[in-house]
């Protein structure tokens, strides 16, 4: 099964309808995360290179000075209708994590919960199915997993990646001087409230899903040829949450310029109606402590550059110099990546919209 349509289901089911939350929308509020994590002590272990403290996509562990591996877990409840997008926009999230350490991917493991009383299993095989055929196209092979009866559907996946640990990339060596890429438009939390609320047109839900199942694996690929200083992906922290992650940890402020930033069709016009998930609001009061906001910044576009992300982009830090020839060599990969702002100077890691 190879689905080339998002509007052709072969079950008349709205999967969002099963859950309170969707996608990357309905992560924990990251301030009541960090009021728990700082409780757990971390266990040092030297083969350890990027840990739980590191607050980074995933996890780094050394296995001999030319292997590392790259292990990351994520999932969520249905941030759209139908199960085959469903399944593949969830394994493209996961594989992104993978990709924006610099890492390639060795092999997934699912992770299911199914409302089996509640919904047939023809459902369970489509989400399947999705994400079977992604992680066909990154490459990788599906070798099991664990499922659980749930209440709300959910679905996930652990992969698991290689590199070399002189090559890792974190989220925390970004340099003044250094410029910002994105390489997908915002706004798919607030598109997906409106799939949910059915007040997205269907033209703008066929492109908000092919984008959330898009792999940022050649993204990653066309990156790895420059010298890049920092990297992240962009998911339920939002734009500001996930750029206030690179801030804080390379301990230098940013400048990011609202009107460079890519939106989807129809995100503004949702945002001005107030269709806007929780998580995006959480977000939004997480980061206003270290966001600078520019007078003529509304509050819809605050809302907008905190949305919850499902399956975004990259968020790529690279030296001035590096940066068009990067931008132009995605580009002409048809990546849809846009110079945002800056990296400013040594701070605190505040962030300032102009």
């Amino acid at each position: 099964m190879n689905k080339t349509n998002p509007k052709n289901s072969s079950t008349a089911i709205r999967l969002t309808q099963f859950t309170t939350g969707g996608g990357c929308a309905c992560k924990l509020r990251p301030q009541d995360l960090e009021k728990v994590l700082v409780q757990i002590p971390v266990l040092h272990n030297d083969h350890v290179l990027v840990g739980p403290d590191n607050h980074d996509d995933a996890a780094v562990y050394k296995i001999d000075h030319e292997t590392a591996l790259v292990e990351t877990v994520d999932f969520f409840t249905p941030v759209v209708d139908d199960p085959y997008w469903f399944g593949a926009i969830a394994a493209a999230n996961a594989l992104s994590d993978i990709y924006a350490m610099g890492a390639r991917a060795l092999f997934a493991l699912n992770i299911v919960g199914f409302p089996s009383k509640t919904l047939p299993m023809e459902v369970l095989k489509e989400i399947l199915a999705g994400a079977q055929q992604k992680c066909e196209e990154a490459g990788i092979p599906i070798l099991g997993g664990h499922t659980i009866d749930d209440e709300d559907p959910k679905y996930g996946l652990v992969i698991t990646g290689r590199i070399r640990p002189d090559r890792i990339l974190t989220n925390g060596n970004a340099k003044p001087g250094d410029l910002l890429i994105l390489t997908k438009p915002l706004g798919t939390g607030i598109l997906t409230s409106g799939i949910k609320k059915q007040l997205t047109p269907d033209s703008v839900m066929d492109q908000v899903i092919r984008q959330m199942a898009t792999l940022n694996k050649q993204t990653s690929e066309v990156m790895l040829a420059y010298p890049v200083s920092s990297c992240t992906d962009v998911t339920g922290f939002g734009l500001l949450g996930h750029l206030s992650e690179m801030t804080r940890a390379s301990k230098t402020d940013a400048t990011v310029r609202y009107e460079k930033i890519p939106l989807l069709p129809h995100t503004e016009k949702l945002a001005m109606e107030n269709v806007i998930p929780a998580g995006t609001k959480n977000n939004y009061e997480y980061t206003s402590p270290f966001v600078d906001y520019a007078e003529n910044i509304a509050f819809y576009q605050k809302l907008i550059l905190n949305d919850a992300q499902t399956s975004g982009g990259l968020l790529i830090a690279i030296p001035g110099k590096q940066a068009h020839p990067l931008l132009n060599d995605l580009v002409k990969k048809n990546i849809n990546a846009h110079i945002i702002g800056e990296f400013t100077q040594t701070g605190t890691g505040k962030i300032r919209v102009r």
